[in-house]
């Protein structure tokens, strides 16, 4: 890791990103991809050591609330989080600030801030969410390897429910050939209904490949699951979309799921869900990108 001094943190879209870059090791993350133009390696994280103090400036000139989203290009529960503190103290900033929250995080280091995004959504709204790949507990070891596993991901949900946090799962990617298969989304859900999730974003059955997060992503698949490689070659050669043979199948039984369950699904209308502020002063929603 090492430290740099950011110039802002808020996007035009309310997204915050304290790091840059990653340690979880997961073998397929889009972030590794060129042409986000990261300029060191990734491992090396870069800690925006004055994430806080931007945050706080950035809030008091917004006319008013909305969710602030943290977790779309880098986890801000990485181990180091542990010591910096950055991502609780960007909590206790949208906490005071009386804004709205949602965090995607595959790591259970967020259990610790569990009093903030309590208060906060006793205030508004704060949804915690994670990323749901696999059922199967060694082979998500393989996939995802620097980080807890999909059944701690489900326990960390369950306590967030409990503490009336909102929940809610990125379905996503499904690795062709690997997890797109019906017994695998069917545990999967059984984890988003015994959580009591109630948006799950979902972009498609399958992954995307770009320069620089496709040469990882085969070489790891080289190492991992001999073969593998060449079989993503024959079906997909350097297309960007790698989509699912069992895609139709799969999304039909999600599809019917969320609708026997009430669950919010899909990209455009999930995002919109998790972007949507509840102002109990108001006594209305506020859209973020309103």
């Amino acid at each position: 890791m090492h430290n740099i001094t950011a110039k802002a943190i808020l996007s035009p879209q309310n997204g915050i990103n304290v790091y840059r870059g990653c340690t979880h090791g997961c073998i397929y993350c889009d972030s590794r991809s060129s042409c986000y133009q990261m300029d060191h390696a990734f491992e090396d994280v870069a800690v925006k050591q004055n994430a806080p103090e931007l945050l706080e400036s950035a809030l008091r000139r917004k006319r008013r609330r909305c969710m602030i989203g943290t977790g779309a290009m880098c986890d801000p529960y990485l181990p180091l989080e542990a010591e910096t503190r950055l991502t609780r103290r960007c909590l206790e900033v949208i906490a005071d600030q009386g804004f709205g929250v949602s965090v995607l995080t595959k790591s259970d280091l967020i259990l610790r801030d569990i009093d903030l995004l309590s208060q906060i959504n006793r205030r508004g709204k704060a949804v915690v969410c994670t990323t749901l790949t696999t059922y199967d507990e060694d082979l998500c070891r393989l996939l995802e390897p620097n980080v807890c596993t999909t059944r701690r991901r489900f326990e960390m949900l369950r306590a967030m429910k409990d503490a009336g946090v909102r929940t809610g799962v990125w379905l996503c990617p499904t690795l062709p050939f690997l997890t797109d298969t019906e017994e695998n989304l069917r545990g999967l859900l059984d984890y988003c209904l015994d959580a009591g999730v109630e948006v799950i974003v979902h972009f498609g059955m399958g992954l995307t490949l770009r320069d620089g997060n496709r040469q990882y992503f085969y070489d790891r698949l080289d190492q991992l699951f001999p073969g593998m490689k060449s079989r993503y070659v024959r079906a997909f050669g350097g297309r960007y979309h790698c989509v699912s043979p069992n895609a139709a199948r799969l999304t039909g039984i999600l599809r019917g799921f969320c609708r026997r369950h009430g669950i919010v699904c899909g990209s455009d209308s999930a995002l919109a869900w998790l972007a949507e502020f509840e102002d109990p002063q108001a006594g209305c929603q506020l859209s973020l990108f309103s």
